[in-house]
């Protein structure tokens, strides 16, 4: 006998995926490498006032690598970077890592108690590194040194410091390489060879916009000889570079010339070949120092990650792409022992997870499965959709259509669409199975999570579409998505809410502002809100980030204003909740302040709105309660906006 669903209205299902378990089941699974045989992790743990745990899987199950109580995390560009790394390929030579409440870099070799290897600077977190390599006796970074803990202004280097801890209390030890650009990745050490290489950028360019890859060669010494440009330039963005392992001298990078970050390899002489032109990326926005992409192997072939708006993994051999067959579609924090891959993946059927890929017989290995109590039978089944613009300009999106095993709604009832906004602005989403997004659809809440005009995953163009348009392009592109939903007879366009962070926060407020008839409610996540005050407030690393979303400063000043969202605050009429954390040195409280100031002054009504403050959270909430409260403020907001009860 076939089960019947019952009929319950949309948005009011009652949902086992809790508050909480959207919370903890989507615990951020970072930073993979090896030490030893052992793949190794970094891991949130949101109980634990969001630590970040070195983990590792043995014969004995998973356990936390370091003595209770270690932060494995470097606020290096307030994003970070990769925090640690194993010192050889034998286990017992132990690590390096950068810890967060101080950081500065340790040593730990199994057995003991991590001892400094960097002084401590003037205050804690003055001095940040990230991005190790070892040679010899000394482990090479990136060094960051900030004047204050909101980071605004900030100088790089890259140094070396001794292993033996003599840094840690004598600042002259430590070894000044090279500081060729205000931004910097660490390097990246010849194997066997006498060069260094590493990337670098200056203001007012992002990584995504133009990088050069610098290489020097190291004298007998330790010093460096003089830096020269190999790759990138103007209009150029080499986002990784990694030398081969066959001693040949040539160096792989990531780069895109052609439009599309594809893998390129250079030779002793400077010739450029890139190795598989598709259009396709091989790489992302270096939104964090030291990621990767391309992995060479030892047996000459790379393990690249690569897609049009997703990733998968492959081997390229002799200019031949072969995928592993696997259903992952998003690949990310690879690293290498020079025969496997580790890596975090996830799909649409499966939540982040930390698997162990091997070429040599194509097989993927889970190493640590997704967090929490599983509601994979709660899930929904995403599929992508790309809408057309005013002028044919493409919007590609993912559609989330609510679902729940034992409930439907009613015969002719609509249901309710939350639209997810993504951060960055220059960055995307993934098409996976996320227990957030569960949170709303197994309630019965469509989510439409727009890959507006500036993502990345669809080459520079498309990502090039919100240049000097930040606040005009998102917008416009999240409306015509949501238009094209309810065009196709699946959404309600009374019932229709916006949801964001950071520069999704913008985008939501700015669409609430543009579109008073489209939207009927949103959450606001830290957001920006005043591009004019946000360049003196915000973070070194971002601080010029407007002078391509808008226009330079103060040339663009009449831009600034206008595609500010509270250039239209006064049209603000659906209610909102605003979220913030205390902490944020990225979108300081301020910012959503003076959203609040403008909506208070109105003189033709007020939207209704919740102002939620959390204390120690910074730019991304990384604590479980602080998580789920917010998930639920969210939830009672669209049930009286939209017109549902929610069951819990």
């Amino acid at each position: 006998m076939t089960d019947v669903k019952r009929q319950l209205p949309y948005g009011s299902w009652d949902s086992p995926v809790r508050a909480e378990d959207a919370a903890r089941g989507d615990v951020l699974l970072e930073w993979v490498g090896f030490l030893g045989e052992h793949v190794c992790w970094t891991e949130v743990l949101p109980e634990e006032e969001g630590r970040s745990g070195l983990m590792c899987r043995t014969d004995d199950g998973i356990r936390e690598v370091l003595p209770a109580g270690w932060d494995v995390r470097t606020r290096v560009i307030e994003y970070g970077g990769r925090p640690w790394l194993a010192l050889s390929d034998r286990a017992e030579d132990g690590l390096v890592f950068s810890h967060g409440p101080d950081q500065r870099v340790y040593r730990w070799r199994p057995g003991t108690l991590p001892v400094p290897l960097s002084p401590a600077g003037a205050w804690a977190g003055e001095l940040r590194y990230a991005d190790f390599a070892v040679r010899g006796d000394e482990v090479w970074c990136l060094r960051e040194t900030v004047t204050d803990d909101t980071a605004r202004t900030a100088e790089r280097h890259l140094v070396a410091l001794p292993l033996d801890g003599n840094a840690a209390d004598d600042p002259s030890r430590v070894r000044e390489l090279a500081a060729t650009h205000h931004f910097m990745t660490g390097p990246r050490i010849e194997p066997g060879g006498d060069r260094v290489a590493w990337l670098g950028w200056d203001h007012p360019d992002m990584p995504w916009d133009t990088t050069d890859l610098m290489v020097a060669g190291i004298r007998p010494d330790g010093t460096l000889g003089e830096a020269t440009r190999l790759l990138g330039g103007d209009g150029e963005s080499v986002t990784q570079a990694d030398w081969a392992t066959d001693g040949s001298g040539s160096l792989y990078a990531v780069s895109d010339p052609d439009g599309w970050w594809n893998v390129h390899a250079i030779d002793r002489g400077g010739r450029v070949r890139n190795l598989c032109p598709r259009p396709e990326e091989f790489g992302e926005a270096l939104w964090r120092i030291g990621l990767r992409w391309c992995l060479p192997l030892l047996n000459g072939s790379l393990a690249v990650i690569h897609g049009v708006g997703e990733r998968r993994l492959g081997i390229l051999a002799d200019g031949t792409l072969t995928d592993f067959d696997d259903p992952a579609t998003e690949w990310h924090f690879a690293a290498t022992d020079g025969r496997r891959v580790a890596a975090v993946s996830s799909s649409p059927g499966r939540r982040r997870t930390v698997v162990l890929a091997d070429p040599a017989d194509g097989s993927v290995e889970v190493v640590r499965a997704p967090a929490g109590a599983s509601f994979d039978a709660y899930a929904t089944t995403p599929y992508r959709r790309t809408y057309a613009g005013s002028g044919g300009e493409p919007v590609h999106a993912h559609v989330y259509p609510p679902y729940h095993p034992g409930i439907t709604g009613p015969e002719g009832e609509l249901p309710p669409w939350l639209v997810f906004v993504h951060g960055g602005p220059t960055s995307r989403t993934h098409l996976v199975l996320n227990q957030e997004i569960s949170y709303f659809t197994s309630r019965g809440i469509g989510v439409l999570d727009v890959q507006y005009g500036g993502s990345t995953g669809y080459g520079r163009a498309y990502r090039e579409r919100l240049r000097r348009s930040w606040g005009l392009t998102d917008v416009v592109d999240c409306a015509t998505a949501v238009r094209g939903l309810i065009a196709e007879g699946l959404a309600d366009p009374r019932r229709v809410a916006i949801r964001g962070g950071s520069a999704g926060g913008w985008t939501a407020a700015a669409s609430i502002a543009a579109e008073p008839d489209l939207y009927r409610a949103a959450g606001i996540y830290y957001p920006v809100l005043d591009p004019v005050t946000w360049r003196d407030e915000t973070h070194d690393f971002e601080s010029r980030y407007l002078d391509t979303l808008i226009g330079p400063w103060p040339e663009a000043v009449d831009q600034y204003e206008k595609q500010s969202p509270l250039a239209g605050a006064e049209r603000i009429r659906a209610p909102f909740v605003l979220l913030q954390g205390l902490d944020d040195t990225v979108c300081p409280p301020a910012q959503a302040e003076r959203l609040l100031q403008r909506i208070d002054g109105c003189t033709a009504g007020t939207a209704p709105y919740r102002y939620l403050t959390f204390e120690g959270e910074g730019h991304g909430f990384r604590r479980s309660a602080t998580i789920a409260d917010s998930l639920r403020a969210e939830l009672r907001l669209y049930g009286r906006a939209l017109g549902f009860a929610p069951a819990h």
